[in-house]
């Protein structure tokens, strides 16, 4: 008759054990021999106990090694073996607290006379420069500066303004996208097409955290455009992609292209790509588009010890910014293009498509 499991156990345990007779031992031996299922069961059942019978053994010994520690004095035997720390030691002791309390008091002291200064905007500024330009020193020719009585199309006000950059459509309505340090602390603004015709703009919407800024423009002389050529990548682009971007830093539209070059911005910024393209002060708010004509990024600014490596935001954030903007802040529905007629187009062709959409934004 086949025995159970659990007297199988038993009578491994037992031979474990060495409870067996010697007629008992003969036989199971036998047995394990000629069955090596058996066998199997009677190593693993060996191994189990080994196991249980080593952790029985180091609790044990802690639980000894517990009592003997709790029946020190611990404090008493070292009083009697240390020697008596140095006067430092002690004095350090006794008055660390004041200590760590001053400490804290002159390093707040300190930062704030390094903030006051700005010592850690200039820290920043001396590896990444914003690409807003000064244009107090900019001449314009009277043609293309004066609004006549007549209404019109406007150049702007005779002053040629203190701060430039770049800004291009979101809408055919006048809805316009720039860089937020590009209008920071403007009295007014104004933006220029490639005809030189200014327009009166307002903004209606700030996000200094992705440094981005949404005009309006409110110029009665301002016609709507025609069908934006461009969308709006929704998706990261990816390293090695060709690129481009139209951008003022001069008084004139500038085309520039390179390729993207890494999928984060300065210091692993994620809100930004890095591109190898070259771009100077008055670019701020250019738009950055690839191949297929696609806007992926607005330009904002570039490394300074870095020949070449400048930073985007990433249209991602742009959409944001445009889902985030009040409804009752807009006088009129700002629709994004969902069709782009660049896509195919060579180079020259597409510069040529996006000329009307790209602005000079001028600060006042």
């Amino acid at each position: 008759m086949m025995k159970s499991d659990i007297e199988l156990t038993n009578q491994i345990d037992a031979y474990l054990r060495g409870e067996l007779t010697d007629s008992e031992i003969a036989d199971f031996e036998k047995k394990r021999v000629e069955d090596p299922a058996f066998d199997i069961k009677v190593v693993e059942q060996q191994n189990l106990v080994l196991h249980l019978t080593d952790y029985a053994d180091r609790m044990k010994l802690s639980s000894e090694m517990n009592a003997i520690h709790e029946s020190l004095d611990i404090y008493d035997l070292k009083s009697q073996v240390a020697p008596e720390a140095p006067i430092i030691r002690r004095m350090w002791k006794k008055y660390r607290i004041n200590t760590a309390i001053a400490a804290t008091v002159a390093l707040i002291a300190v930062s704030g006379t390094l903030l006051s200064t700005g010592y850690f905007s200039k820290t920043i500024s001396t590896n990444v420069s914003l690409l807003r330009r000064e244009i107090n020193s900019i001449k314009k020719s009277q043609n293309a500066l004066i609004k006549n009585i007549n209404d019109k199309p406007s150049t702007g006000p005779a002053n040629p303004g203190q701060f430039g950059g770049t800004g291009f459509a979101l809408s055919s309505n006048g809805y316009v996208v720039t860089n937020y340090h590009v209008v920071q602390g403007a009295d007014s603004v104004y933006v220029q097409n490639s005809e030189g015709e200014a327009f009166k703009a307002k903004m209606i919407y700030i996000d200094p955290t992705y440094d981005l800024a949404v005009l309006q423009i409110t110029d009665p002389a301002f016609k709507d455009l025609d069908i934006l050529p461009y969308t709006f990548k929704k998706t990261v682009s990816d390293v090695g992609e060709d690129v481009f971007t139209i951008g003022f830093p001069r008084d004139d539209q500038v085309f520039g292209k390179g390729y993207l070059s890494s999928k984060n911005g300065y210091a692993g910024d994620t809100v930004a790509y890095q591109v190898s393209i070259p771009v100077n002060p008055g670019n701020s708010g250019g738009p950055l588009l690839d191949n297929r004509g696609n806007i992926i990024g607005i330009i904002n600014g570039k490394q300074t010890q870095v020949d070449g490596a400048a930073f985007a935001i990433k249209s991602t954030y742009i959409l944001k910014s445009i889902e985030a903007i009040p409804q009752d802040s807009l006088d009129q529905k700002l629709i994004i293009s969902k069709r782009n007629s660049l896509s195919g187009l060579s180079r020259k062709d597409q510069f040529k498509k996006l000329e009307p959409f790209v602005y000079m934004v001028k600060v006042y």
